[in-house]
């Protein structure tokens, strides 16, 4: 396992601030409040690790197939249903969505390979990511992947705690399937808008790994 870039700032801020209430709760509480300084210290602890394991990168075998739509993102399948696309493409899709929770692993990969026709960001609000409207009101980003003349949609969308996405691609660029595309601060959620053809591998409930899982097949 390896710490994402993202994290290497606020894990040093953190570790900072940890330091520095322990030694002032160890200095003025250790004598008269002893059990007092030690919850403090487990509790804030406990927050210091849970923040590293937000920003973990852990190893995996990842999934490489030329027809295989691979997860962008770890999480939980809370949508699939057939929508009528509102950016880039005008017809109707297929969405797969899936929920990020702030335990989830939160980078996010490219779930083909092929080149990227479209990225761009969309300020919003920061409503709760399994909302309805968080796809089209929330702030996100949105990346347009052409595979063999077909393409797909990847959205990453800022939850109720997400006040950052980082995404890394740019039109023209070439990629390969399976390398980050971005990563998503907090709880947030990634919906795809595949084509109708499109042979959905998952159902609702699901909990699909980054990299790993096969979403759908083309």
């Amino acid at each position: 396992m390896t710490i994402h870039k993202e994290g290497f700032k606020t894990i040093a801020i953190a570790t900072i601030i940890f330091g520095i209430i322990n030694i002032l709760s160890f200095y003025f509480l250790s004598y008269s409040a002893p059990m007092l300084s030690w919850v403090i210290f487990i509790l804030t602890l406990g927050l210091l690790l849970f923040l590293i394991s937000f920003f973990r990168i852990p190893k995996r075998t990842l999934t490489i197939s030329d027809n295989a739509i691979v997860a962008p993102a770890d999480g939980k399948v809370v949508v699939i249903e057939e929508v009528q696309a509102d950016e880039y493409f005008t017809d109707r899709r297929m969405q797969v969505s899936i929920f990020m929770s702030p335990l989830n692993v939160h980078v996010n990969r490219n779930p083909v390979t092929g080149e990227v026709v479209y990225s761009e960001y969309h300020k919003g609000k920061y409503l709760v990511a399994w909302h309805p409207k968080s796809s089209t009101e929330n702030e996100r980003h949105s990346v347009v992947y052409r595979k063999d003349g077909k393409e797909i949609l990847v959205k990453q969308i800022a939850g109720a705690l997400a006040k950052r996405i980082c995404n890394y691609l740019r039109p023209g660029q070439l990629v390969n399937q399976g390398d980050e595309m971005g990563f998503i601060k907090l709880g947030s959620r990634v919906d795809l808008l595949l084509p109708l053809d499109a042979k959905i591998n998952v159902k609702i409930g699901d909990k699909p790994q980054g990299g790993v899982t096969v979403i759908a097949t083309w």
